[in-house]
Order: C-alpha cells, then sequence, then structure tokens
C-alpha cells in the first residue's frame, strides 16, 4: 500500500500564509506581525501544519481558515484570558477570531507577552 502524498505541506509560515485566499492572508500577516512584536525573540517554526512560535517551549499556533483565525495560546492562555474573550468562540487552548471583524490587538498582544512570561518562569523555576 503506498503512502497518501500530502500536497501543500508549508515548510515555512511565509509559505503557509502563501497558500491562504488573500483575504484571509491579510489577518495572517496582522497576526504574524502582533506575536514577533510581543515575543521578539521568539523562534518562528511549523508545527502541526500551522504557524508556531517557541520561546523557552512552545509559545502560541495560528491559523486560517474561511471565517476565522485560529488562536492557540495553550489552556493556560485562554484561561487567563477568560473574561475577554467571553464574546468569541473557542475551547480548552484555543479561541477563533472572525474573519470578517477586526483581530483584536491589544488583546492579542496582552496574550502573547503573558505566554512569554508563563514560559521565562518555568525556566527560571527549572533552574
Amino acid at each position: 500500500m503506498k503512502k497518501a502524498e500530502v500536497k501543500n505541506v508549508p515548510k515555512t509560515v511565509d509559505e503557509y500564509i502563501a497558500l491562504q485566499p488573500d483575504y484571509v492572508q491579510v489577518k495572517l500577516v496582522q497576526m504574524r506581525e502582533l506575536i514577533k512584536k510581543n515575543a521578539p525573540d521568539a523562534e518562528e517554526v511549523i508545527s502541526y501544519q500551522m504557524p508556531a512560535y517557541k520561546l523557552n517551549g512552545m509559545l502560541v499556533y495560528f491559523a486560517g481558515y474561511s471565517k476565522h483565525i485560529g488562536f492557540y495560546p495553550t489552556g493556560s492562555g485562554i484561561a487567563h484570558f477568560q473574561k475577554e474573550l467571553a464574546g468569541y468562540k473557542g475551547a480548552k487552548g484555543s479561541v477563533q477570531f472572525p474573519i470578517d471583524k477586526p483581530l483584536p490587538v491589544t488583546l492579542i498582544s496582552k496574550m502573547v507577552k503573558h505566554r512569554v512570561k508563563e514560559n521565562l518562569a518555568k525556566l527560571k523555576k527549572a533552574k
């Protein structure tokens, strides 16, 4: 039996964004810029076939869909901002930002900074 061929698997964030429809690309570029601004030392990678950022462990992920941008700041990132996220669909470790609405820039920035602090605290604790 032949292995299933997987097409269009991105190797970089640039490739990932380029594979998305134009209207989704705009939001993905904005999300990427927000993460890089608030976690400038984070390493940009592809993990689970989506853009991800590592800084002393996994920090956050994001992904583009036809009706929303998925943001994955882990369970602790969602729990910490539960009140601010009340108007959005989501799950234990994720939130969906509607594609037809502006991204909540301030909230995303705070969430990324929170995750940076968490990962740095884990690093200090491990030492």
